[in-house]
């Protein structure tokens, strides 16, 4: 009998059959991650996103799997071979490794030396020499020779070609490298001779050797990189002597003349064709091991920064720094809408101090000014010391902003829709001052790529970065939920249901009838179908509507609850909502029905205490140390402020006011062992660091967070 899929996820993933089944059913349905795992507890037995992820990868694996079976089948049945055993175990192996090595025998074969052996005719002689019942081929090798055999030796090579390549073939001969390779296999690494100089970054590689199971992701990656460029020449074996012994105990079975020549076979197979395969095999599963490390530490560290603390609707100036272009300037209302672009020149070789200091300061008085937001690129630290000595009419706070893709968005086709009529200094300025009100709705705009967190984001595999990293801003975008009437199109596109279509027409419906005034108003927007409303309403926010429902993560198909809630209380939702000591008097069970269960109700409830409320923590301020500068002020045992910038599975990275980020090496994290820096610290954290040593002329900083210093 064939498992069902739901069965064989719920072993993989050890989840409940059950909760797989109704997931997988809900997915089928066009559900997506997010609303499955908001607005359906009940049906999944409460399966997180990461849970529901996991099914969804697991089902489109066994998926591909299934579709390679097909082929598989129809392979072999051309081939007239199909037997039902045979049949029957291909439909039940969902191992990929397992079942190519079933195909193996039956796939199709280019021209191999066997192949040209078989055509020779020497076929019945490869299998007299594998049976070893003789000792004595001398009786048999005549009547093998002809124009094409031309002497005994060369029947006898074909022959053990023959003999090499179903030793490849056998399932026990590939099981039994591969169990070699998963206990013993070492990768290693050379540089290629007159690459010494040229790949002198990769030179901790030159001569490198460590046991697979050991290499960690970010070097194994390092190596895959140096390999692409020409640098390295990187390959991995097993115990050879050990796994060679190991195949000729199961295939050589005498001690005769025959024996010997089984015994060469297996070890030509085992050089010539096992063990290259199983290597290529072995390569592409520690990369995509490797990968998906690499992926996870970057959709972590994309979740951060997407989910960091915004600054709100406030009236900001943004500054991209410069030395000889000047800095560039602009004010934004609490919209983010440009109001007014100029720019500046503070630093060399212009030196207008005075002249730039008055202009700010007229620009804070003038557009009421809340906040300055300056990126942290070339000349930023300048730029701050020089923003932070201006006095003001107004109390205006200073941030510092990562860069990281603004040059990228504000060459950008989306920039250009925006601002069509500025140059890219401005989009990217604009860019790094919406960063500081909202880094959410700004950062979506980004390819995720670009923002600057991630480990080796070019090496791993492109389909999956992607994937995972759209999961990850759909996920951040759908927990934080947006604002219907004030979300750009690049936003609205990662609501759950919507997608780029549906976010357009969103926005040309807004600019012609208005603001959005219900939640249900959005079911004439064109092209919104019932499946669309269903799947991106508790996600989108009417604020100021005339339902306060609509102002939160309330799904509308809850209303009536709340509201048999609201008449059973004697009062209006509003007032419900307003009223905490109103809301306990509430027995939960009594609104359960066959739809809605106690998780609903819990989240309904935890909602209703803080209706619109953003999720995220609120901003803080940061300073560096204002005697830090570059890295010549830098000493050994110095202890500094700094802000973790990027994590890696090695450790993660401070900036401390330099341009150099120092590097906190997984070792120097915590006084306990750490296993992932993610455990203890996240993007944009406030540290601080010792520094334990400087290299100046490769400008590298060694730093420690030891000793309590977070």
């Amino acid at each position: 009998m064939i498992e069902p899929f739901h069965t064989l996820i719920s072993k993989s993933l050890d989840i409940p059959a059950r909760q797989v089944e109704k997931t997988i059913e809900l997915l089928s349905q066009g559900a997506t991650i997010p609303f499955i795992s908001r607005y359906r507890k009940e049906a999944t037995g409460g399966l997180d996103e990461v849970q529901i992820s996991n099914i969804n990868d697991r089902l489109d694996k066994l998926n591909e799997i299934a579709k390679r079976k097909e082929t598989i089948l129809s392979s072999i049945e051309e081939q007239g071979k199909l037997t039902p055993e045979l049949k029957k175990r291909i439909e039940e192996s969902w191992n990929s490794s397992e079942l190519e090595d079933i195909y193996l025998p039956y796939k199709p074969k280019r021209m191999t030396r066997a192949e040209i052996a078989r055509k020779k005719g020497l076929e019945p002689l490869a299998n007299i020499i594998l049976q070893q019942k003789t000792g004595d081929l001398d009786q048999h090798l005549p009547s093998f020779l002809n124009e094409e055999v031309k002497d005994e030796k060369e029947a006898l090579q074909g022959a053990r070609d023959i003999i090499a390549e179903w030793v490849n073939e056998n399932e026990e001969a590939r099981h039994t490298t591969r169990n070699s390779f998963e206990r013993t296999a070492t990768i290693t690494s050379k540089v290629v001779k007159g690459k010494e100089e040229e790949g002198a970054k990769y030179r901790d590689y030159f001569e490198f050797s460590e046991a697979l199971n050991r290499c960690t992701s970010h070097r194994l990656l390092a190596l895959r990189r140096g390999e692409a460029e020409g640098i390295l020449r990187v390959s991995i074996s097993p115990d050879a002597d050990s796994c060679i012994d190991r195949l000729q105990r199961h295939f050589v079975k005498g001690r005769n003349e025959s024996s010997q020549h089984v015994s060469e076979a297996v070890e030509d197979s085992f050089k010539r064709l096992l063990k290259p395969s199983i290597e290529t095999e072995y390569a592409n599963l520690s990369k995509a091991k490797a990968d998906e490390e690499a992926i996870r530490v970057f959709a972590g560290n994309l979740r951060q920064l997407l989910l960091a603390p915004p600054l709100g609707q406030k009236r900001v100036l943004g500054i991209d720094p410069g030395y000889r272009t000047g800095c560039k300037l602009v004010c934004l209302d609490q919209q983010g809408n440009l109001l007014h672009n100029e720019t500046i020149y503070p630093h060399p070789p212009q030196n207008e101090k005075n002249k730039a200091a008055a202009k700010v300061s007229h620009l804070v008085a003038t557009y009421a000014i809340d906040a300055i937001a300056i990126g942290n690129g070339t000349a930023g630290r300048e730029t701050e010391l020089f923003i932070t000595g201006i006095r003001y009419e107004r109390k205006v706070q200073v941030f510092a902003v990562s860069e990281n893709g603004a040059s990228i968005y504000s060459a950008s086709k989306i920039a250009r829709d925006e601002f069509p009529e500025y140059d890219i200094t401005v989009r990217g300025t604009v860019s790094i001052a919406r960063r500081l009100m909202d880094p959410l709705a700004e950062l979506v705009k980004i390819d995720p790529k670009s923002i600057g967190v991630g480990q080796y984001q070019h090496d791993v595999d492109q389909g999956l970065l992607k994937k995972s990293l759209d999961q990850t801003v759909e996920s951040c975008v759908n927990s934080v939920g947006v604002n219907v009437n004030t979300a750009s199109k690049h936003l609205l596109t990662y609501i759950s249901g919507l997608g780029p279509a549906l976010a357009q027409n969103i926005v040309d419906y807004r600019a012609g009838h208005g603001a959005f005034k219900t939640r249900q108003e959005l079911m004439k927007v064109p092209r919104m179908g019932e499946k669309a409303f269903e799947q991106s309403a508790g996600f989108l926010r009417i604020q100021g509507g005339k339902n306060p429902l609509d102002n939160s993560a309330v799904h509308p198909e809850s209303y009536p609850v709340v509201e048999a809630m609201a008449n059973d209380l004697h009062c209006s939702v509003e007032e419900m909502i307003a009223n905490k000591t109103l809301k306990k008097k509430l027995k939960l069970e009594k609104y359960i029905t066959g739809e809605v269960g106690m998780p609903t109700l819990l989240d309904i409830m935890e909602e209703l205490d803080k209706p619109g409320r953003d999720p995220r923590q609120s901003i803080q301020m940061f300073s560096f140390d204002p005697a830090v500068k570059t890295i010549d002020d830098l000493k050994e045992g110095l202890v500094l402020p700094g802000i973790v910038t990027n994590i890696t599975n090695f450790g993660c990275f401070v900036d401390i006011g330099i341009k150099e980020n120092g590097l906190v090496h997984i070792s120097e994290i915590a006084d306990r062992f750490v296993s992932d820096p993610t455990q203890v610290v996240s993007i944009h954290q406030h540290v601080k660091v010792k520094v334990l040593s400087i290299d100046r002329v490769r400008k590298r900083v060694q730093l420690s967070m030891k000793g309590n210093l977070v």
